[in-house]
């Protein structure tokens, strides 16, 4: 496992493969394909990412995103966008029931959505102040900030905290 020294500007290189994969090229060998991966996708999205390789292999540890030349932080940047999905909710417009399961529709950073709530135990608290819920259909939703939200999307919310 290499670990990304920003003052080495020559310590590996990135590139994509043939089918559009990522791929690092260090000490003249190419190794791939590579998954980027956040240690922590919520609280410090640009610190800690490692590349990984496809036996899970740990290939480069990043201790900030930020730290990459431009164009291989756009690649990784890219790479991420790409396999994580995570709507950010804005607004709860409305529940079905109290009780679960309960579809609730919300607004997110992604547009409009409905989503299934199967059990209160998927509201997750990551901090006192930010949420994230697991719908029934696999989607991870993120409240951000329980206190940013409408006054109305908060009574909803709180019957379910």
């Amino acid at each position: 496992m290499k670990h990304y020294d920003p003052r080495d500007n020559h310590a590996f290189a990135l590139g994509h493969d043939a089918f559009g994969r990522l791929q690092l090229i260090m000490s003249g060998k190419i190794i791939g394909p590579l998954t980027p991966v956040r240690s922590f996708p919520i609280s410090a999205p640009s610190e800690g990412i490692a590349l990984v390789d496809d036996d899970g292999t740990e290939q480069v540890w990043l201790d900030r995103l930020d730290d990459l030349p431009l164009d291989q932080r756009t690649l990784v940047q890219e790479e991420l966008a790409s396999r994580e999905f995570t709507p950010e909710i804005r607004r709860i417009r409305q529940v079905s029931s109290f009780a679960t399961p309960s579809r609730w529709q919300v607004d997110t950073d992604k547009g409009e959505t409905t989503l299934l709530l199967k059990a209160e135990e998927d509201i997750r608290r990551l901090s006192s102040t930010t949420l994230l819920i697991a719908d029934g259909y696999g989607v991870q939703f993120l409240i951000r900030n329980v206190s940013a939200l409408d006054k109305g999307s908060r009574r909803l919310l709180d019957h379910f905290l």
